[in-house]
């Protein structure tokens, strides 16, 4: 057979065990992320990090579809403008784009987040999911 450079200790006994690696000074427990739940045994109960936690731009707007924003966008090497500023209701956002409409024409842009600098808002903009950990209560 070969050798394997691991093996199963107990922590306490009888209660948990954790793969160590073997030839070290002493055998530890793996790395367990911060704030990770654990049954009383001491066991790690896996969870997975939902992505509409993640505060990435694309889900910070798509939090805010319907409201009207401001939308500063530069495009290099462009001899007609170089920045661009663009006003209408936040419709969709994915990842490499945005789109809005002018509410008095209904005309509708696509807009790269590639060339997106910033966005304003003039009303307060929604940041976390409802009903997550952390979130603010649901107005009523």
């Amino acid at each position: 057979m070969f050798n394997q450079p691991y093996r199963t200790v107990s922590y306490p006994p009888g209660q948990s065990t954790y793969p160590v690696q073997i030839g070290g000074t002493a055998a530890t427990p793996p790395l367990v992320p911060s704030g990770s739940p654990m049954t009383p045994g001491g066991m790690v109960v896996p969870t997975a990090i939902p992505t509409y936690e993640q505060s990435y731009i694309e889900n910070i707007l798509r939090l805010n579809l319907g409201k009207v924003g401001t939308f500063y966008m530069t495009y290099e090497n462009n001899r007609e403008w170089n920045a661009k500023v663009f006003r209408g209701v936040l419709e969709a956002a994915g990842r490499d784009h945005i789109i809005i409409s002018d509410p008095t024409t209904g005309q509708r842009t696509i807009l790269l987040m590639v060339n997106l600098d910033y966005a304003t808002f003039n009303e307060p903009l929604a940041y976390q999911y409802p009903g997550t950990i952390g979130s603010p209560p649901t107005p009523r």
